[in-house]
């Protein structure tokens, strides 16, 4: 792994440790913040766009609470912080982007989908050293973040990047007006692979 820093926005650091509480509690988020060695983070980072919050400490908050919770029940957690994060931190992007001025509604669903999908990528690849492109195959869209902050310096058997997955699915419902669609990590860096790829169905699941 390089040696070079990379970083969040403050604002994504405090959305993540806000959703966390809100998902496990303040007792036990202090536990995960003592566990990952970042009890300073008890107190939150300040609400701005100053590129501080750490891709290590991202990653060490996923494994602390896969550590406490148990690797299989943290994992679906971190999954549902993912969820929390994307709907209190579009409330905070969305006016810088525009996001809510787009004509989401008047398109039809494929381009909707793709449309959000495009636009959401952009408040990482704009605010964060997070890298994200945007793929497309016949019967899928593949979300590849080759610099993923979330699974950053970890070493796993299997793919870990829950929290990114949440908020991708939540991305997805909200772009395409409320509809689920099918989101699968396929590959991982912190398995070995060059990039993290997630594998969005184009078929909802309803």
């Amino acid at each position: 792994m390089s040696s070079e820093k990379f970083f969040y926005p403050n604002r994504m650091g405090r959305v993540i440790l806000l959703s966390m509480e809100n998902a496990m509690g303040r007792e036990r988020l202090n536990e995960v913040l003592k566990t990952a060695n970042l009890e300073a983070l008890q107190k939150l980072p300040p609400n701005n766009l100053d590129k501080k919050f750490s891709f290590e400490w991202v990653a060490a908050l996923q494994e602390a609470t896969e550590k406490i919770y148990g690797e299989r029940e943290g994992r679906e957690l971190n999954k549902r912080v993912g969820h929390l994060c994307f709907n209190s931190g579009l409330r905070e992007f969305s006016p810088i982007l525009g996001i809510e001025d787009l004509p989401l509604r008047l398109m039809p669903i494929s381009m909707k989908f793709r449309v959000g999908l495009e636009v959401f990528s952009r408040v990482f690849n704009q605010f964060s050293d997070q890298i994200v492109r945007l793929s497309e195959e016949d019967d899928d869209f593949l979300w590849i973040i080759e610099r993923n902050p979330v699974c950053w310096g970890r070493k796993t058997s299997e793919p870990c990047c829950q929290l990114a997955g949440g908020i991708l699915e939540e991305s997805i419902f909200w772009g395409t007006g409320g509809k689920r669609y099918k989101v699968e990590e396929t590959d991982c860096i912190a398995v070995g692979a060059k990039a993290c790829v997630f594998k969005i169905d184009k078929v909802p699941l309803e």
